[in-house]
């Protein structure tokens, strides 16, 4: 094998020899880069441009060239209300209805899921039975695609789906779940949490395991109890990942769309719209497509996911310099 690679190594060293000489060894590394960086620019960066340009344009055509310059009134627009706490005083109602939803969906749907992941991290760092197989059904869910989970839940709490089977077979009446604004919220938060509740519980599992024993045994040589060790070890130990999967978790969930969506459509009425699905709605359902708005909603999210992201890197950057 060897005599076989060497040659075709040589053959390979000719242009790079060639490609050094011409352009010298700092540029050598660009040459590498660069097509990376085109990849990148043409499809990451290039869409943020057009994004933008959409944004600061009216009317529903697609083309930029048939499209008036209308500068920010799309964000003005988006922004007008005489009260940002209620949407029915706001100029476009349904973006910020959208945007209390989302706000009251990550609320509950962070909370709930952090607390459960952390709960569950803990349980499955501790000596049991079948380890490696509870650690495997906690993180089934993540593997599923986001439709799937959501079509299941679909299908077992609709008018006439499984758990309406078993409340009517034991003689409880049934609900319509997802007909009812509350509780269809309320399992779209449940929903959330169990289909990505594994992939954080695996990140604070990694975190629990890279806590030196040794700290442990010194407090079991201490006599610490198990709410001071967690209180006083555990927790400040942990705190660099909790904060990891707290901000992963808030960017998680102003991003939801998919399994929301395929859930229950954003109803009943807007009671599960979430501000990405507005902006799918706007700009690629509804009609006519006001791509302009939702072009500009998307950026309104993409400034609070900046604002998020730097949050975490400066409590990040704190922790490690405290």
């Amino acid at each position: 094998m060897l005599k076989l690679i060497t040659p075709l190594m040589q053959i390979v060293d000719v242009p790079m020899r060639a490609l050094q000489r011409l352009l010298g060894p700092r540029r050598l590394a660009w040459a590498f880069l660069a097509p990376n960086l085109i990849l990148f620019g043409l499809f990451a960066f290039l869409p943020v441009l057009v994004n933008i340009a959409y944004a600061l344009t009216g009317s529903d055509q697609i083309l930029l060239r048939d499209r008036p310059f209308v500068g920010v009134r799309n964000f003005t627009d988006l922004s007008q209300c005489a009260s940002y706490l209620d949407a029915n005083s706001c100029k476009i109602d349904v973006f910020w209805r959208a945007v209390h939803n989302t706000a009251w969906f990550i609320v509950l749907q962070v909370g709930f899921m952090v607390g459960f992941s952390l709960l569950t991290a803990l349980i499955l760092n501790r000596k049991i039975v079948a380890r490696g197989f509870f650690r495997a059904v906690f993180f089934f869910p993540v593997l599923l695609s986001p439709v799937v989970v959501a079509l299941i839940w679909k299908w077992i709490l609709q008018d006439q789906g499984a758990l309406n089977a078993v409340l009517e077979h034991f003689g409880y009446p049934t609900v319509n779940w997802l007909l009812n604004p509350s509780w269809a919220f309320g399992w779209a938060v449940f929903l959330s949490c169990w289909a990505h509740m594994g992939f954080y519980t695996l990140i604070l599992l990694a975190g629990l395991q890279a806590i030196p024993r040794d700290v442990y045994e010194a407090a079991q040589m201490d006599a610490a109890s198990p709410w001071r060790v967690f209180h006083r070890i555990t927790l400040p130990l942990l705190m660099p990942t909790m904060v990891v999967v707290l901000v992963l978790a808030l960017i998680k969930g102003v991003q939801t769309f998919d399994e929301v969506y395929a859930f229950t459509g954003g109803g009943p009425g807007s009671a599960t719209t979430l501000v990405i699905q507005y902006i799918y709605q706007t700009g690629f359902a509804g009609a006519p497509r006001l791509f302009g708005l939702a072009s500009a909603a998307s950026i309104m999210v993409a400034l609070v996911l900046v604002v998020l992201t730097a949050v975490q890197l400066w409590i990040t950057r704190r922790n490690a310099n405290g």
